[in-house]
């Protein structure tokens, strides 16, 4: 069938373009259905110094290019848009992309999880000019400088004390009068003498024209407003994965994540996860890739498998034989 593949690929992130490289070494002929926004948070980043192999540090989108451009030269196809909608209730799997059904023998979804932003305008210009979501990618440029931390929760606490290894001065701002944090991470944080705490207040602007010069803060209570000099702000309230389409196909969390087992196989059999959109403990690029690696070599023997059990004689080479 013109629109059939044995492998689909759903998703263009660190993940995503590992299992495309994987699959598409491996004779899978995998289809990379990316996204509007292909490239994943990479994408977003302005420096990547913790990615293996690049001891200078690498720009997100630049490392994001050369792995796809890896992925093509295996035979990866791409496809710049999203998937409206999938089918896993019978295999062959379809995939909806615009007004044309994509079938596949096996699926890989790995379409990430998106940071929650504060929703301002200044935030989203400044992101990777000193505005972050996640400290641990970013907390070395931040050595011996003031950051803000935005939230109250486990992420925030996290970002907090990740940051407070580098930065000199912690400032974290909650809209409440008490941290929704853990009591573990609750006293950690308020033992750290490099952070302290300003309550009942929001960020509502962020101020800076080329990087990050400070942020205008308002208390809830009384509307005083009131400005803060940093370098750098952390925006520590969650995250989202990006499932939205498979609600009701795939089993998920309480959080939207998807639920996986033995590694990377879903509640369907021949759909696999990778990466943020079911990791929602690490969230590091190299952990996403590596877990893209996994999927496409669940993939493969699956695929294998199911050769076999057709009695179709030559099986495709092996992602490992292919390595």
């Amino acid at each position: 069938m013109e629109n059939h593949r044995k492998l689909i690929i759903i998703g263009s992130g660190s993940a995503g373009l590992t299992a495309a490289i994987y699959a598409a070494r491996g004779n899978l002929n995998p289809l990379v259905i990316t996204g509007f926004a292909w490239g994943g948070q990479l994408i977003l980043t302005t420096e990547v110094e913790n990615f293996p192999g690049f001891p200078e540090g690498i720009l997100g989108p630049e490392l994001m290019e050369k792995m796809r451009r890896q992925a093509e030269r295996f035979g990866a196809e791409f496809i710049d848009t999203d998937a409206s909608a999938v089918d896993f209730t019978s295999n062959p799997f379809k995939i909806k992309v615009g007004e044309t059904t994509y079938n596949a023998d096996a699926v890989i979804v790995a379409t990430g999880a998106s940071p929650k932003w504060l929703g301002l305008q200044s935030e989203r210009r400044l992101i990777g000019r000193g505005v972050s979501s996640c400290a641990t990618c970013d907390a070395p440029f931040f050595k011996g400088k003031t950051v803000v931390v935005v939230g109250g929760g486990d992420t925030a606490m996290e970002d907090a004390l990740f940051l407070s290894k580098f930065a000199s001065d912690v400032i974290v701002v909650h809209r409440r009068d008490k941290l929704r944090a853990s009591k573990i991470m609750q006293d950690r944080a308020f033992r750290n003498p490099r952070i302290r705490f300003i309550w009942n207040s929001v960020v509502f602007d962020i101020l800076g024209e080329n990087t990050v010069s400070g942020v205008l803060i308002r208390n809830i209570h009384t509307d005083d407003t009131s400005k803060i000099g940093c370098q750098g702000v952390f925006v520590g309230i969650g995250y989202q994965p990006n499932t939205e389409v498979f609600a009701g196909r795939i089993d998920l969390d309480e959080k939207g994540y998807i639920i996986t087992r033995n590694g990377t196989e879903t509640s369907v059999k021949g759909v696999f996860a990778a990466g943020d959109v079911h990791d929602h403990r690490y969230r590091q690029a190299v952990t996403a890739a590596a877990s893209g690696c996994e999927a496409a070599m669940d993939a493969e023997k699956y695929l294998e498998g199911k050769e076999d059990q057709l009695g179709a004689g030559v099986a495709v080479e092996t992602l490992s034989d292919a390595a």
